[in-house]
């Protein structure tokens, strides 16, 4: 990872913006027989989860 992408991804989970690898690698240890999201629908299930919905949106 790059010093850029090192900074950028400590920036986003600073102000609460979750990170789709660690999505990808949490679907892939604990869910392998699950379809993990597209990125487009992790990030509107993630800002509804935050802004909008109830419950944490939390699977485990």
């Amino acid at each position: 990872m790059s010093l850029f992408a090192l900074i950028a991804e400590t920036a986003r989970s600073m102000v609460g913006v979750p990170s789709y690898a660690a999505y990808r690698a949490h679907m892939a240890e604990h869910h392998p027989d699950a379809a993990p999201m597209d990125q487009v629908a992790f990030f509107r299930d993630r800002q509804q989860a935050r802004y909008g919905g109830k419950g944490g949106g939390r699977c485990c």
